[in-house]
């Protein structure tokens, strides 16, 4: 399966994420990031990638990633919503706005969406608890 149209809309309307990765002792890396996303997958770039810890991480063998993407409505309620992923991850080379970079490709296994259209959080948990897709 794919993203929903709502999903693909929220992560197109974001320009934040945070993505975790594990160093060779199991040590797990969370770390802000920008990303693009091209409908199907992610990817993480940002300024000399090639000497960040995420990419060390991968580069090292570790292939699983998680990625978030939250934020919470500015309505001065509170109402969080997020998208979460799942997946792997391999390097490839790819033109940014820095020029050509080795950036971190990120395949979904598997995400789940809540609240994306920023229900206040009773309504949003009266609704039942995040969508669960299978990509």
């Amino acid at each position: 399966m794919t993203f929903t149209p709502e999903e693909v809309a929220y992560i197109r309307a974001q320009r934040l994420a945070r993505v975790a990765t594990a160093a060779p002792d199991g040590q797990p890396d969370v770390v802000p990031v920008g990303f693009e996303f091209d409908g199907t997958c992610f990817y993480i770039g940002g300024r000399d990638p090639e000497r960040t810890r995420r990419t060390r991480n991968v580069q090292a063998g570790n292939d699983k990633v998680a990625l978030v993407i939250d934020d919470v409505t500015a309505d001065g309620g509170w109402s969080p919503r997020y998208l979460r992923v799942y997946g792997t991850t391999e390097l490839v080379e790819r033109d940014t706005p820095m020029g050509r970079q080795l950036v971190m490709k990120v395949t979904p296994a598997v995400s789940w969406s809540f609240n994306l259209d920023g229900r206040p959080i009773a309504e949003a948990f009266g609704r039942g608890g995040p969508r669960r897709t299978e990509h």
